[in-house]
C-alpha cells in the first residue's frame, strides 16, 4: 500500500523494553493467554455466543483498536497488561491495568490497579498475584472503581480501519 510499516510494530517503547520483532512480542502475548485450549478465532466485530473456554479475538496490536473490539464483543471489563505504564480507559467498560514492571509500578502506582512486578521481586508468587487480579475483577464488576475510573481517565476508544495501522 506504499506504507512503511518498519517502524509501528514493535512500537518505539516496546524496542526500547527490549523487544526486538513483531514476532517477539506476539510470543509474549502468547504465553499472556494461558495453556488452555483456544476455542476459535473471532472477527473484530464478532460477539462470543454461550460458549466457553479461550476464544482469540483477530484485532490490531494497537490497545485503544483492542479495548474498543473487546466492548464490541460484550466485554464488561478488561484487564490490560502493561510493562512501560500504558494508560488505558475506556467509556463503556472498566479498564483494570496490571503493571508487571515494578519501576513502572512505583512511578506510575496511582493508575495501576495491579502490580504485578511483585513476582519479579518475588515479593509474590504468580498465584498470588492472579488470586489478587481475579478479586480485583469480581470487585470492579460489583461495582468498585478501578483506578481509570476513580481518576476519570475513560477516553480511550478507535474503531479499527482497514489497512495498514501504525
Amino acid at each position: 500500500m506504499g506504507c512503511d510499516m518498519r517502524k509501528g510494530q514493535p512500537t518505539p517503547g516496546n524496542v526500547a523494553g527490549g523487544l526486538s520483532s513483531i514476532e517477539e512480542k506476539s510470543l509474549g502475548a502468547i504465553v499472556k493467554s494461558g495453556t488452555k485450549p483456544i476455542q476459535g478465532v473471532l472477527r473484530y466485530q464478532d460477539m462470543v455466543h454461550n460458549e466457553k473456554g479461550l476464544w482469540i479475538k483477530d484485532t490490531p496490536g494497537r490497545e485503544p483498536e483492542i479495548v474498543t473490539g473487546m466492548a464490541l464483543a460484550g466485554a464488561q471489563c478488561m484487564a490490560f497488561s502493561t510493562g512501560r505504564g500504558a494508560l488505558q480507559g475506556f467509556p463503556t467498560m472498566p479498564v483494570v491495568k496490571v503493571c508487571g514492571n515494578p519501576n513502572t509500578y512505583q512511578r506510575l502506582g496511582g493508575d495501576m490497579d495491579i502490580n504485578a512486578g511483585l513476582i519479579i521481586t518475588g515479593e509474590k508468587s504468580i498465584e498470588q498475584v492472579g488470586e489478587e487480579l481475579f478479586d480485583k475483577l469480581v470487585r470492579v464488576l460489583s461495582g468498585e472503581t478501578s483506578k481509570g475510573e476513580s481518576i476519570r481517565y475513560s477516553k480511550t476508544m478507535d474503531i479499527y480501519t482497514l489497512g495498514p495501522i501504525i
